[in-house]
């Protein structure tokens, strides 16, 4: 049978771009289908703009704990709007890059909103296209709490567009995109509430690390609120916004943003009737080569359900062109999967929670860990800390996780995903000699357990 195209792939984020490219690059004829922007998540509404709002929010810190080495100055003032529209001018920039990338690796761009319509065809519109196989990567997109006066609140996607900067903020929320928003608004000066109905903020990280970034946070100035949440929101009549919340209080802001989760992006796939198996919650459900249920259509990246995570959707359109051209008869590894949260300080985490290790391993580990204040904050007279853990297996000596809370975490625990990866033991750090003065030195040198 003839085909239009060999791939033809639903969506044009970060997997989708990769896997097109890489395909094409084997001699395939590919098509990838967008209705809103190339790059997807990441480069328009996620870790690229958030990063430079990151960026921008550690300025009045920095010019705070100046003084303390002499050097005396303010911020006289913060113009919201160059800093969103330098931003949406390098997000332009960057649509650019990835149109070229596709153009020049020989894809063909469709714009519009695709259909699945038969195991290998594809409609747009009134066109409707045909494919060997067919590729979903559509992504995820923010979900909004069923509550009376949602309409009013705004997502991290409305985030990076504001017309106005707010003076008071309620993120509602506990995992790394409510903390990282928390701590953007915050640095830039506004009143930030962080509200989070758990017991503590961030979820599925080590516990220690939650426990100590928490405080750390809140000695930045968010206001952390747990085991609350809102209930319903009201505008009143000078337009802020009246949180009312479950214990019975009131807040009055003039943004809320939700960061209460995300959904995989399916809307108009029509999948149920092509027989895909999806999960509860609606992501794809797909073998260790990324088949559906469908042996003509694939799925990867946050639509799958695994870690919603750009290296990851990266690393799984790699393999997947690795299965089809390179007889590649291994399966995609979630292990050691390294991640930071970008709140201030930041959060570098590799591995095993300590939590996790005990788990899998009975008791057979044994956890190091350091807290310190920076030698920086000597001098400039900040409280602010840093946090170490390594949880090792007893018996073995490997290292199974590496945990950090401090400035530039993501940055160092990159370089001890390696290691890990590679499976170092303890000893092998013991044996590694230190870069002096650094905070990343005390991960070689920490050598008394945690009693």
């Amino acid at each position: 049978m003839s085909f239009d195209y060999d791939l033809l792939v639903i969506g044009a984020g970060s997997g989708g771009v990769r896997a097109s490219r890489m395909a094409a690059a084997r001699g395939a004829k590919v098509a990838v289908v967008e209705n809103r922007y190339l790059g997807g998540t990441c480069v328009n509404v996620g870790c690229v703009p958030k990063k430079l709002f990151v960026y921008a929010s550690e300025y009045a810190a920095k010019f705070e704990e100046a003084a303390g080495f002499g050097i005396k100055g303010a911020i006289e003032h913060f113009d919201w709007s160059t800093l969103r529209d330098n931003k949406t001018n390098e997000i332009s920039r960057l649509n650019g890059i990835y149109k070229k990338l596709l153009e020049n690796s020989g894809v063909t761009i469709l714009n519009g909103t695709a259909h699945i319509s038969g195991p290998n065809s594809v409609t747009i519109g009134d066109q409707t296209y045909t494919a060997d196989k067919i590729l979903i990567a559509t992504g995820g997109w923010p979900d909004r709490p069923d509550i009376p006066g949602a309409e009013y609140g705004i997502t991290s996607n409305e985030a990076f567009y504001l017309e106005d900067f707010p003076q008071r903020v309620a993120v509602i929320g506990g995992g790394y995109i409510a903390v990282e928003f928390a701590g953007i608004f915050n640095g830039l000066g506004a009143d930030t509430h962080l509200l989070y109905r758990g017991e503590q903020i961030l979820r599925g990280f080590d516990q220690d690390v939650r426990s100590f970034a928490a405080t750390q946070i809140a000695h930045k100035g968010v206001n952390i609120h747990t085991h609350t949440d809102v209930v319903r929101i009201d505008r009143l009549a000078d337009d802020s916004l009246r949180c009312q919340l479950n214990n019975g209080a009131t807040l009055d802001v003039d943004c809320v943003m939700f960061a209460t989760g995300r959904r995989p992006q399916t809307d108009g796939l029509e999948l149920g009737e092509l027989g895909i198996q999806t999960r509860d919650n609606g992501t794809v459900v797909v073998d260790p080569f990324f088949r559906t249920s469908v042996p003509s259509i694939y799925a990867l990246g946050d639509v799958i359900g695994t870690p919603q995570l750009t290296p990851v959707a990266l690393a799984q359109a790699m393999k997947l062109v690795a299965q089809w051209y390179s007889d590649d008869q291994t399966p995609m590894s979630y292990d050691n999967i390294p991640t930071a949260v970008f709140c201030q300080p930041n959060i570098g985490t590799v591995g095993l929670t300590e939590e996790e290790a005990n788990k899998r391993f009975a008791g057979d580990i044994t956890v190091f860990e350091s807290s310190f204040r920076p030698m920086k904050h000597t001098i400039s007279g900040m409280p602010e800390r840093t946090y170490m853990k390594l949880i090792v297996q007893t018996s073995s000596d490997k290292v199974l996780g590496a945990h950090m809370v401090g400035e530039e975490a993501g940055e160092i625990i990159q370089g001890l995903a390696v290691a890990i990866k590679a499976g170092a033991t303890k000893a092998v750090f013991d044996s590694t000699i230190g870069i002096h003065p650094t905070a990343a030195e005390e991960f070689v040198t920490m050598r008394s357990p945690r009693s």
